[in-house]
């Protein structure tokens, strides 16, 4: 063989190795709530740096805007949807099986990230949300983040290796007034998050929690909830309840909630995340204020913030 053929065959050998180490080291990362918002947006970032993403949602009817935004950023290849309700057991377990199942050549597919996004808020002070409409609240934001992590623990043991990331917020470390079902289920989020951490360190796992604050997303407009009584017009918290649907829907610019998809990527990129990472300028000051204020000056702050009256 002429040398040249030999340096042809061998750059060739070359291109070949470093193409199935490409494939082979390609992460896939499972996101739940993947139609709107923070899902959406972590969705397209994750696959434009490369990543394989399983994006679930409840209604793969709503899957057109990801697709829109995944085509646009030409990414759509890199995506793979399924349907997931996060409250539904069997259909959860049904997916964790199946994606445990699936090979890579001889070997076990890996999925090397988990992003508990799935979420909605209820709005409406604490003495008219009904026993339904809080349970309502749990099962989606802790009993349903909850149960989809859990399914997919056992496929992170077997790697010994894996990141979860769970989406709370800055309600899920302080109350505010109107929300208090939200704040409840982030606050069990945070816990919980926090002790799966310490037991799963020690096996390769990481387990992290981003905090946001107020975002461009649709978490208090048309993703949100008002309890019944609340709208009520009999209510003892009728015109309460009215300044707190307009301070949800003020119109007033808010962040841009590309930062926080971005900060989960690098979490999610990071072989040793932190536990806890806030996302916006209102969620660090206001811990900041917490930190610093005496009791009953934060809650004269917030108070009077809320908008709320007597």
């Amino acid at each position: 063989m002429h040398s040249a053929e030999r340096n042809s065959t061998l750059t060739s050998r070359i291109v070949e190795n470093s193409l199935t180490t490409e494939r082979h080291s390609e992460r896939t990362a499972l996101i739940t709530g993947a139609s709107s918002g923070f899902g959406l947006l972590t969705t397209v970032t994750l696959a434009r740096r490369g990543w394989r993403v399983i994006a679930t949602m409840r209604d793969l009817t709503r899957r057109e805007r990801l697709e829109e935004a995944a085509r646009e950023a030409g990414v759509l290849d890199r995506i793979e949807f399924l349907a997931l309700d996060v409250t539904d057991n069997e259909q959860i377990a049904k997916v964790a099986a199946e994606i445990a199942a699936r090979t890579d050549g001889d070997k076990a597919a890996r999925l090397d990230a988990l992003v508990s996004n799935a979420g909605f808020a209820v709005g409406g002070f604490a003495e008219d949300v009904s026993d339904a409409e809080l349970r309502k609240q749990f099962d989606t934001n802790f009993f349903g983040a909850t149960a989809v992590v859990r399914a997919f623990l056992p496929q992170f043991r077997r790697q010994r290796s894996g990141h979860i990331v769970m989406t709370s917020s800055i309600s899920g470390r302080m109350g505010f007034p109107g929300v208090s079902s939200y704040v409840a289920s982030k606050f069990a989020v945070e816990g919980w998050a926090e002790t799966l951490r310490l037991e799963m360190k020690p096996l390769g796992i990481q387990v992290a929690v981003v905090e946001p604050g107020s975002f461009e997303t649709n978490i208090w407009s048309s993703g949100a909830t008002m309890a019944k009584q609340s709208l009520d017009p009999h209510s003892a918290n009728a015109a309460r309840s009215q300044q707190l649907l307009g301070r949800m829907k003020d119109g007033k610019p808010k962040a841009n909630p590309q930062i926080v998809a971005d900060g989960i990527a690098a979490i999610l990129e990071n072989p040793s995340p932190r536990l806890r990472t806030v996302f916006g300028r209102d969620a660090k000051m206001a811990l900041l204020l917490k930190r610093l204020l005496p009791a009953w000056a934060l809650e004269r702050l917030l108070i009077k913030a809320s908008g709320i009256g007597s």
